[in-house]
């Protein structure tokens, strides 16, 4: 299992890119392999943080793998963004044991936005979260609100929240923060103090702020950083009384002859810190008596000057930040930090946490398409007249998700799709006209249903119809399932599978579950589509096929036998019926997580649950959903569609050999493609 975690911040200058270092060497001392993601950069520059994460040994990941989108691309489009960074993050995880992804740095759009969208990665990637919050110019109770607001607003989410860091706190609260922080949660916690060498900007980069010039000095000290700026416009006395260790000091030009010589003097003197540099403003060059004064002296010193004044120079100095990737000697500074502050074992414990309950729609649907193209398979589509059908197989044959087969007329498929710029290179196209394959079919299917008094003669008028045809492709091994319903009953697709497909061994019940995305989680419905009434013997077989139906599509199974009553409560016929239901699912398959009979509400709500069932395991965060009877089922799944927007994928036919689902007539392009995938993912089990 791929350990991934995301750091982020709820704002800007959180310094978060110094836990995501932290993290990455404690994990490099853990597991073999960790990689590194950033979903969000600026477009057209490189990004010298992941640059510097990318460049730590046993790092082994490219720039451009390691990288989302961009924040343009964010903002044009958000929920494309978000899937081009699912795929992107899908193609590298399969080869590391951890990767830290290191979240947006605010930097282009507003913050609840950009907040928002973070949460909704870290969702997507089904990633534990490291949350990182800023300390800086804040006491003890306003660092702890801004943890507690980030962290509901990344609950809310449904973000698996693993630690909360505190960075860039006051030294001399740096105990007092700790402590709030584990008063707020029973997470990992720490606050890391402020270091102004972590964010002090180079000497070039404070010349190139305000256009100064060197005009004195080494040019190699440039790049020596600058923890501070002084303006000296006082006496010497007084300014050398205010120098600090590493700052630039900003003074007028005209007051060369009398600070500068003093200020060079403290600084090799020895008695006094050392100066990163002087920026000498209002554009007065030095007197030449005053170079010749330093002419016999070895100046280092870098001494620029710029045309601007000293009130916009320094307010140009001061704005000016860096990054704390500019230097090694940074780079090993915010390691020091982080492994002084952070308990590297308890937060190595931390993070041995089973995967999240929840699985969002966007990954739920990235996880089908790479699980379809590991072991792709054949699937028949017989409703080749609808032209949804032939969208979706040109979009599945672009996808490489699985090798389709089309019923249908050759010349006429293929004119078709041409003309509405479909490309089909790829699929098999039968023509179901075939005589040799109409009598082969015909041959088998009256030898199979001969006990019926089925003719060969009744038997070639079946193979007209396609649902047949395809059927018989799958029973045959031509395919290894079939997908219809677009244009046919779910009635007529699954008649040919219960004649003489079957079901699977131990299985007495055909049923159809629904694959519900919710806005940010993925559930089972079942059944929704073929059973009336269902018996209790064949609601438990329908609670079972679902929880496996369920663990095939990697959703954890939380089985929630519905019902009018909850608990012990009701009582009639058709609770009964439930309860006697759950009794057989408990015998026959303890290991599955179960409620019943509990009421809809309390299997989704977590209060309603508190108060009616408040030591379930299953109440209040069930997964699949098990309806006494097709009225109730069917009825739910298209009232919740409706008002929540969900996508409901199927139904999926639980307990046939072979694979054969059934879409509704009203699909959409991207129904069809969604169920073939799931069609293709099912016909690789042994079972199937």
């Amino acid at each position: 299992m791929t350990r991934i975690i995301y750091v982020a911040a709820p704002e800007g200058q959180t310094g978060k890119s110094v836990v995501a270092l932290g993290l990455l060497d404690t994990l490099l001392r853990e597991v073999e392999s960790v990689g590194v993601f950033r979903p969000l950069v600026t477009a057209g520059a490189r990004d010298d943080i992941l640059e510097m994460l990318l460049g730590i040994p046993g790092v082994n990941l490219s720039y451009d793998e390691a990288v989302g989108i961009s924040y343009d691309e964010m903002r044009t489009d958000p929920e494309s963004a978000l899937t081009t960074i699912v795929e992107k993050f899908g193609r590298i995880s399969p080869r590391f044991d951890a990767i830290v992804v290191l979240g947006s740095d605010y930097a282009d759009v507003t913050s609840p936005t950009e907040m928002a969208f973070n949460a909704d990665i870290a969702a997507n990637l089904n990633a534990a979260l490291l949350l990182v919050v800023n300390g800086y110019g804040r006491d003890v109770r306003e660092i702890r609100d801004a943890a507690e607001s980030a962290l509901s607003e990344f609950t809310a989410h449904h973000v698996q929240t693993i630690g909360v860091i505190a960075n860039r706190v006051d030294p001399a609260i740096l105990d007092e923060t700790s402590e709030a922080l584990r008063q707020l949660t029973h997470l990992v916690v720490a606050a890391l103090p402020a270091e102004p060498l972590l964010i002090a900007p180079t000497l070039r980069a404070q010349f190139e702020a305000v256009g100064a010039s060197q005009v004195l000095g080494n040019p190699d000290l440039l790049d020596r950083e600058s923890q501070d700026a002084i303006v000296a416009a006082m006496t010497l006395p007084n300014v050398l009384s205010r120098l600090v260790t590493e700052a630039t000091v900003l003074m007028p030009g005209d007051r060369s002859g009398d600070l500068l010589p003093g200020l060079i003097l403290a600084h090799h003197s020895g008695s006094f810190p050392q100066l990163t540099g002087i920026i000498l403003t209002g554009g007065y060059p030095i007197p030449e008596n005053v170079v010749k004064l330093f002419d016999g002296m070895h100046l280092d010193l870098p001494i620029g000057m710029t045309d601007k004044g000293t009130y916009t120079t320094a307010k140009d100095v001061f704005n000016t930040r860096g990054h704390f990737t500019s230097s090694p000697r940074k780079v090993e500074t915010a390691r020091r930090i982080f492994a002084e502050q952070v308990d590297s074992a308890e937060l190595i414990k931390a993070l041995e946490v089973p995967p999240a309950s929840v699985v969002t729609p966007l990954m739920f649907g990235y996880q089908l398409n790479e699980l379809a193209r590991r072991d792709r398979r054949r699937i028949v589509m017989p409703e080749s007249s609808d032209d949804r059908i032939l969208e979706s197989a040109a979009i599945l044959l672009q996808r490489g998700v699985a090798d389709l087969i089309l019923l249908g007329d050759p010349v006429e498929i293929k004119t078709r799709a041409s003309a509405m710029g479909w490309v089909l290179d790829g699929a098999d196209i039968v023509n179901p006209a075939d005589t040799e394959l109409v009598e082969r079919f015909a041959a088998e299917y009256a030898t199979l249903r001969a006990h019926k008094g089925v003719t060969i003669e009744q038997a070639r008028e079946k193979m007209k119809d396609l649902s047949y045809f395809g059927t018989m492709m799958v029973h045959l091994g031509m395919a290894d399932g079939m997908v219809s319903g677009a244009i046919n009953t779910t009635a007529n697709t699954i008649r040919p599978s219960l004649e003489f497909i079957k079901t699977k061994p131990g299985v007495k019940v055909v049923s159809g579950s629904f694959l519900m995305c919710m806005t940010d989680r993925v559930h089972v419905y079942a059944d929704c589509a073929v059973n009336p009434d269902p018996t209790a013997e064949q609601l438990a077989d329908i609670a079972i096929s679902s929880a496996e139906t369920a663990v095939a599509f990697g959703i954890e199974p939380r089985v929630a036998m519905l019902s009018y009553s909850t608990g012990s409560s009701g009582f009639g016929a058709d609770v009964d019926k439930v309860r006697q239901a759950t009794k057989i699912v408990r015998e026959r398959r303890p290991d599955i997580a179960l409620e019943g009979p509990i009421q809809f509400d309390a299997a989704v709500d977590p209060d309603v649950a508190k108060t009616k069932l408040p030591d379930s395991p299953v109440a209040g965060k069930a997964t699949v959903f098990i309806f006494p009877d097709l009225n109730t089922g069917n009825n739910t799944y298209k009232a919740v569609q409706r008002s929540s927007g969900a996508v409901a994928i199927g139904p999926i036919l639980q307990g046939l050999k072979k694979a054969v689902n059934d879409l509704s007539r009203g699909a959409l392009v991207d129904d069809i493609v969604n169920t073939v995938v799931i069609t293709a993912i099912q016909a690789q089990t042994p079972a199937n």
